[in-house]
């Protein structure tokens, strides 16, 4: 890897803030654990039968609760329970099954295969105890179901015991949602230090586009993509689709979409991609043929953020109907799906403000990222807190983050406060990259600045 990467993360070191953290080596690990596990994991006990707990409480029994499907992951998930349930020591195959719930869960946009994941960590425990297999798969499923703390306490376990690129990459990610950033970046470079791959060269990248570092973040994402293999082909298909978002923002809609095609031929269906060629289309204008791509990619991934696109793609075409539907399952299943994505939305529609508020107030006691701040200081501001939501968005936009909807909002809070000058500043620089902000945000950037 070399003194370029180490460079890129210690650079950052005292400032850098993640709103998401991604991409553990599912495929690597599943291989692993795989060989490891050889014929030992097959030996039935004496009587032939099961050896977990019977108790339909247990956690193994909940991992082994009979699974249905037809696609290669899912037969796969099938097996491993067949074999779990026949093995005297199931502690491999529990292993293996947590990390197929994972990648499961990564390819459904379920998060309930997640909490799957962690009954197969805990099944492994109940026998065998601080294993840090079992460790490393619940602190993962915990972190994607945001207990960040709960992570991050594994991850200090894992790193204290043995130290691997994984315990690092995990105990980074939960610090970085909790904005703990130094630190973050500390475990990164172990980690990246340990074993540079896609994993490390993308959570470089976002790094570096948190610190406003477009350019370093575009070098780095083609280094995680180039680095990337298909034998994980979900990994690679989400660097894609960070890379086209990358594009996108530097203002090359056409590579975005190159991009996006590239993720889209490892994974037709690839929720992730078809979002942001949604997006790249808006940019350009494109309403009506970025409507397709935005509701397949809705209805993968039926979370505020995708739907809040999609109904904006159909209002700015007139459909109004449609969109008022898009919006009425937003509403109804927003606050479980992504309380802190919904809390912006209504903020921003000036609507169920109280509900924001209070939405974005319990996500800023699980995490403190650049992201959450914003969207706690746009909901106190909507509600009349004017003076509570100035200091909080001059925390969000301590890291430099370069982001049209933080810019917009830093903008509009600034101008309320009587600082022009600093509302002009913000609204401009908002507008070099407006490319980024939904069609109803253009319009209302541009009204601000009309209005100065």
């Amino acid at each position: 890897m070399g003194a370029k990467m180490r460079d890129s993360l210690s650079s950052c070191k005292t400032m850098c803030r993640s709103a998401a953290a991604f991409l553990l080596l599912i495929a690597v690990l599943i291989s692993s654990i795989s060989c490891r596990a050889g014929d030992e994991s097959k030996t039935t006990s004496p009587t032939g039968e099961a050896s977990y707990s019977s108790d339909p409480g247990s956690p193994c029994a909940a991992a082994l609760a009979p699974h249905s499907g037809n696609d290669r992951l899912d037969r796969e998930i099938i097996q491993l329970q067949q074999e779990a349930r026949r093995a005297a020591d199931v502690s491999r195959l529990m292993e293996q099954l947590g990390w197929r719930f994972v990648a499961k869960a990564r390819l459904s946009y379920d998060p309930g295969y997640y909490k799957l994941a962690e009954a197969c960590a805990r099944c492994i425990e109940s026998r065998n105890p601080r294993s840090p297999e079992a460790l490393l798969l619940r602190g993962h499923a915990l972190h994607n179901l945001h207990r960040f703390q709960e992570a991050e306490a594994l991850a200090r376990e894992l790193v204290t015991m043995r130290g691997s690129p994984f315990d690092y990459g995990l105990l980074g990610d939960a610090l970085m949602e909790q904005g703990r950033l130094s630190q973050a970046v500390d475990a990164y470079q172990k980690m990246v230090d340990l074993k540079p791959n896609l994993q490390s060269y993308s959570r470089a990248a976002h790094v570096r586009w948190l610190k406003g570092d477009l350019k370093g973040a575009l070098e780095l994402i083609k280094m995680a993509v180039k680095a990337g293999s298909f034998r994980d082909r979900e990994s690679l298909a989400w660097a894609y689709s960070r890379l086209a978002l990358y594009e996108l923002q530097a203002g090359s809609a056409q590579r975005a979409m190159e991009a996006c095609n590239a993720a889209l031929s490892l994974h037709s269906d690839y929720a992730p991609a078809l979002l942001m060629r949604g997006r790249s289309l808006l940019a350009e204008g494109k309403q009506s043929e970025a409507i397709a791509p935005l509701k397949r990619a809705a209805e993968l991934n039926p979370l505020p953020e995708y739907q809040w696109a999609l109904a904006e793609a159909l209002r700015a075409i007139g459909r109004n109907e449609e969109a008022s539907s898009v919006e009425a399952q937003l509403i109804e299943r927003g606050a479980g799906n992504d309380p802190r994505t919904y809390a912006l939305y209504l903020a921003t529609r000036g609507d169920k403000i109280e509900t924001a508020l209070s939405l974005a107030e319990q996500e800023i006691k699980a995490r403190s990222d650049v992201f959450t701040l914003d969207a706690l200081a746009w909901s106190l501001f909507n509600a009349g807190r004017v003076e509570e939501a100035r200091p909080l968005m001059n925390r969000a936009l301590a890291e430099g983050t370069q982001d049209a909807r933080l810019f917009y909002h830093a903008g509009v809070i600034a101008l309320k406060t009587g600082q022009k000058k600093e509302a002009r500043r913000w609204f401009n620089k908002a507008l070099a990259i407006q490319q980024m902000l939904l069609p109803s945000e253009r319009e209302q950037l541009s009204r601000q600045i009309e209005s100065l």
